[in-house]
């Protein structure tokens, strides 16, 4: 049995690994869930992003910070730290007791029992911080295009042509920002979610879908690390903090590639029903929205916002399980 300092050991390394990688790829992973959730506009037939959508990385990123400047690239992150702490910290936590159960007689563990270790200690995570992951969508995605959505009612300034533009690039800013502050923080979006849309339960919409790919996800990932740390390591068990980073970012990889259509119905079931938004999604089961996605945009519609998930796998992951080991062996 694990005792009580290892458990608060593990417990605050993965606090602090979970804290640490998601801060280095904030603006990564915010543009993943605008890209996941934003709707395709008349002008985007086809299954194509329209005008004044987020439709690449480097233009995704270019666009937030014209928009929002530097806020833009944490909105969201205060409350993704603060899920992710426990989130991470449950997660490893509980990975490690089910590994000092189900070791053999000779103290291994086999891979069938990493995955099986790594999936219920996945689930565990989503189940524990689930309402914090949903508000933290809806603020992520509440402030984005604001510039396109002004533009529209006749606010924005015309373009570069017009002889008399309404308001100038710096005015326009500056009325992004006053809408922005009127953006719900945390504990305004959680109640707003629970008074609107149905109490507890609302807070948990997309629950299952999120457990069923997460569970999956975090097995192959433990897995995947745990074996390649193992075939990298030197004869006394030591690795380099650099071959860590590596073998973390190849393991979240694969296991991102792998099941990331589950985290696209996550974030879809998450905005499905949000009021005041112009997403217009109202699909009431996991199943609904595959359909939906799949007929409007094709299976390649179940990827959309891989390539800046992809982009931010290799220092978040990497950092997460360099940053787990460094405090745990701290403390």
């Amino acid at each position: 049995a694990l005792s009580t300092a290892f458990l608060v050991s593990y417990f605050v390394a993965g606090g602090a690994a979970g804290a640490a990688s998601r801060t280095v790829v904030s603006p990564l992973e915010r543009l993943k869930i605008i890209m996941q959730v934003q709707p395709k506009t008349p002008s985007g037939a086809g299954g194509k992003a329209g005008k004044g959508a987020y439709s690449g990385v480097i233009s995704g990123l270019t666009k937030m910070w014209q928009e929002e400047g530097f806020k833009g690239y944490m909105r969201g992150n205060g409350i993704n730290c603060l899920r992710i702490a426990p989130y991470s910290a449950v997660q490893f936590s509980t990975y490690e007791i089910l590994k000092a159960y189900l070791v053999d007689p000779e103290g291994e563990l086999d891979t069938p029992r990493r995955l099986f270790a790594g999936a219920l200690a996945g689930i565990a995570s989503v189940v524990s911080t689930y309402p914090l992951d949903l508000v933290r969508s809806r603020i992520s995605i509440a402030s984005a295009s604001m510039y396109a959505e002004a533009k529209k009612t006749g606010i924005a300034a015309e373009s570069d042509s017009s002889p008399k533009p309404k308001l100038t690039r710096q005015e326009l800013r500056k009325l992004i920002e006053e809408r922005q502050k009127r953006v719900p923080g945390i504990w305004a979006m959680t109640v707003k979610v629970y008074r609107e849309e149905g109490g507890v339960r609302a807070l948990y919409k997309g629950c299952v879908p999120t457990s069923l790919g997460v569970a999956p996800y975090v097995g192959i990932n433990f897995a995947a690390y745990e074996a390649l740390r193992k075939r990298l390591a030197d004869e006394d068990g030591n690795i380099s903090t650099v071959l860590k980073l590596c073998c973390g970012a190849v393991a979240g990889s694969i296991s991102q590639t792998l099941t990331y259509p589950l985290d696209v119905l996550r974030r879809r079931m998450q905005v499905s029903g949000m009021k005041d938004s112009r997403l217009g999604y109202s699909d009431k089961s996991a199943w609904g929205a595959v359909k939906t996605i799949v007929k409007a945009e094709g299976v390649f519609g179940l990827y959309r916002g891989i390539v800046p998930n992809l982009l931010k796998v290799a220092p978040s992951i990497g950092t997460s399980f360099a940053t787990y080991e460094f405090v745990r062996n701290t403390l």
